[in-house]
């Protein structure tokens, strides 16, 4: 490479390079040897920056062989060696530089197993480790964190392999085990030793450090060396069962302090969950399980309510609580007393008011499943039967109990709706209407204004209902809406599919989830579209129904992205009824609004970013969706942007072109846009257009006048 060209041209022409390593990496080793000058200590720092992240991808891919990286690592250590040794190193540079090192300090100490001779390149490698472990504590996290990974790294060569992970190969298979005993170059004892006290240091980040990512990045790093290594793992379980997520709780709680302890709560508990699921016959399981909901307890007092206090505090609180219980049981029961008494009163045998006033609808109802087996495993079998006597004792006081006084002016009739062979009972309240009666009949009006102040109703009239407005209207509307969506979460799909009939089907012939969500979108399309025939002379009310439908769109909108692969059926039907209703507002004339493009668009904006190089749900939408138009696919088509996720792209494109024939053309045009556009998508958008637009490619290769293979190889000659 021309020392002569400007830095952004030396950057194309490597970005030309990495090109053509991605394409073959049996050109790896001549790329790799041929940046090296170009990338050293005295290089300019975007050649510096881009020469170590290639570094990095280049020994982490799995594309390569491990015996083409142990051929390369010993003639990139000393480019690694000049580039951690400068004190001013950019930080970028730095993290790329220790995850190089990372990813080659496995095959550097397994080439020197089977090459002890060479002592230069070990020299070299413990030279870069030392420098990485110098400044894992005077450099920034982002730093921090890769020399946390590199750790993990040389913890996991120093010491000794279980065995029982034949599947992770590579350089997960390099470990102490490995060398052989007298070995020139190295020493097993040592090389243990020093594994042992990174991982001290590795674990000491748990108990000293109060950043969430640093904890976090040991939590992570810790889990295989817990699996494949069995030397390891007490010492890692006691550092975890002794880490505290919530030491933070102390201090002022801040949005930034809340969200560090949540992720350091939840990070922990997959982590050990996690473990228990690999070894569930573990002595240590019950402990580890009884950790967790003692953490997760006292994450939701802390977080949710509001009371900053640390996790032993808690425990003390809960060692009371159970106490104050015991005694309540052992004191004697006390009765009911007078009443009206509710069920709750009849059970309740306890005498503190605290506990009878908690509310146990806040505990998870896994967690009280759990609680309360354990607690009838336990209890006292001459305390059990104490408590069912004096439940017993309460129940029968209660069935012995005389029945109350019956007012005349307050007894109800007792008349139930549903009993066909009702026969009254004449009580004192139809005597006294008797006795009203006859003193009319006979004339004695002189006792009549007594007897009608203590028996006659009086007159009672409801208060007008308050005035309908627009806002009440729409506001009563949304609480609707927001009850259906409840229930619509609630209910579960069944297995078997059932048929549908299309537009015309009714919106409430079940209680399916199909048929909720049928209601949800038509209210939302057809309530204000006069699609009914409806006239509405009041303009308000207009309005309202127009907000309303808006405001429905937005619940189905976040009802669908809350799991939009679960949930894409329900946003397919929803753009069906959109689409219907726009093509009928059509017909009828008109300026009305049409909203099925721009749901569409929003409902592809808002998931297409999630998407994995794996989904088939990008697919199934494009195919279940009743139109197609270029705007909607050129969505698709920025997706290209993301070099992941161009093959999902073009082959939802090509099931467009073969599947959809009315769509072939606009889709074909968009994978010509985006050979057009991205060179990193040419590869594969090339081969669709020679099956269904040779014209294209044929007019598009004569007229290229950049060959960049050329230029690529003149980058590697150089």
């Amino acid at each position: 490479m021309s020392a002569n060209l400007s830095i952004p041209e030396q950057i194309r022409q490597l970005n030309d390079a990495r090109k053509l390593v991605l394409g073959d990496v049996s050109y790896y080793p001549n790329v790799v040897r041929g940046i090296l000058p170009i990338i050293g200590p005295n290089a300019a720092v975007e050649l510096r920056r881009w020469g170590a992240e290639f570094l990095a991808e280049a020994f982490a891919t799995p594309a390569l062989p491990n015996g083409e990286k142990e051929t390369m690592a010993p003639y990139v250590l000393t480019t690694l060696e000049s580039l951690v040794e400068n004190e001013r190193e950019d930080p970028q540079v730095l993290r790329s530089i220790i995850q190089t090192a990372a990813s080659i300090y496995p095959l550097v100490v397994r080439w020197i197993i089977n090459n002890g001779y060479d002592t230069i390149t070990w020299e070299r490698m413990v030279a870069v480790k030392q420098k990485i472990l110098r400044i894992w504590d005077t450099s920034g996290p982002s730093v921090r964190i890769c020399c946390i990974k590199f750790a993990q790294r040389v913890v996991l060569a120093q010491s000794v392999a279980s065995g029982a992970e034949p599947r992770y190969g590579g350089t997960l298979d390099v470990s102490l085990d490995k060398i052989p005993p007298n070995h020139q170059s190295l020493d097993a004892r040592n090389l243990e030793a020093e594994a042992t006290g990174l991982l001290d240091r590795m674990l000491a980040v748990l108990q000293e450090s109060s950043d969430a990512l640093l904890v976090d990045s040991v939590l992570n790093c810790v889990s295989i060396l817990v699996r494949t290594r069995p030397g390891t793992s007490n010492r890692i379980l006691n550092a975890l069962l002794n880490f505290n997520p919530l030491k933070l709780a102390n201090s002022p709680m801040t949005p930034k302090t809340k969200v560090m302890i949540k992720s350091m709560e939840k990070t922990s508990r997959l982590l050990f969950m996690h473990l228990v699921k690999r070894d569930p016959h573990n002595p240590m399981v019950p402990r580890i399980q009884q950790h967790v909901e003692r953490m997760m307890r006292t994450m939701a007092e802390v977080l949710d309510g509001g009371r900053k206090r640390a996790l032993e505090g808690h425990q003390a609180e809960a060692l009371d609580a159970k106490r104050q219980r015991t005694i309540g049981l052992q004191q004697p029961i006390p009765p009911l007393g007078p009443g009206p008494h509710s069920l709750a009163d009849v059970f309740t045998l306890i005498v503190n008011n605290d506990l009878k006033n908690f509310d146990i609808s806040q505990i998870p109802s896994n967690m009280v499943a759990k609680i309360a087996v354990n607690t009838l495993v336990r209890t006292d079998t001459q305390l059990l039967a104490k408590a069912v006597d004096a439940i017993r004792e309460r129940l029968n006081t209660l069935a012995n109990a005389p029945a109350p006084e019956i007012n005349p002016n307050t007894a109800p009739l007792g008349v139930e709706e549903d009993e066909d062979d009702y026969e009254p009972d004449f009580n004192q309240a139809e005597d006294a209407e008797q006795i009203v009666n006859r003193l009319e009949s006979s004339g004695g009006g002189g006792e009549r204004p007594a007897l009608e102040g203590a028996l006659s109703l009086t007159s009672f009239s409801l208060p007008a209902p308050p005035t309908l407005t627009p806002e009440l209207a729409l506001s009563a509307g949304g609480s609707t809406v927001a009850r259906v969506l409840e229930m619509l979460k609630s209910i579960d799909d069944p297995a078997a599919k059932k048929s549908r009939a299309g537009f015309t089907r009714l919106a409430a012939s079940s209680g399916s989830r199909d048929a909720w969500t049928t209601i949800l979108t038509r209210l939302a399309t057809r309530s204000s579209g006069g699609l009914e025939e409806i006239s509405i002379k009041d303009e308000d009310k207009s309005l309202a129904s127009g907000s309303l439908g808006n405001d429905i769109r937005d619940v189905l909108y976040n009802y669908v992205m809350e799991d939009f692969r679960k949930n894409i059926d329900v946003a397919v039907s929803w753009l069906c009824e959109e689409w219907y209703n726009d093509k009928l507002l059509r017909k009828l004339g008109g300026d009305h609004p049409l909203h099925y493009e721009k749901c569409t668009l929003r409902l592809i904006d808002g998931f297409l970013p999630y998407l994995h190089p794996q989904d088939k749900v990008l697919t199934r939408f494009l195919s279940e969706i009743p139109e197609l138009n270029q705007t909607i696919l050129s969505r698709v088509k920025s997706m290209c942007r993301d070099p992941s996720v161009v093959q999902l792209a073009l082959t939802s494109l090509l099931y467009l072109v073969m599947m959809k024939p009315p769509v072939k053309e606009i889709a074909l045009d968009t994978v010509q846009d985006i050979w057009t556009n991205y060179e990193d998508a040419r590869a594969m958008a090339g081969k669709y257009l020679n099956k269904f637009r040779p014209s294209f490619i044929e007019t598009a290769t004569k007229s290229a006048d950049a060959p960049s293979s050329s230029t690529a190889t003149t980058a590697v000659a150089t």
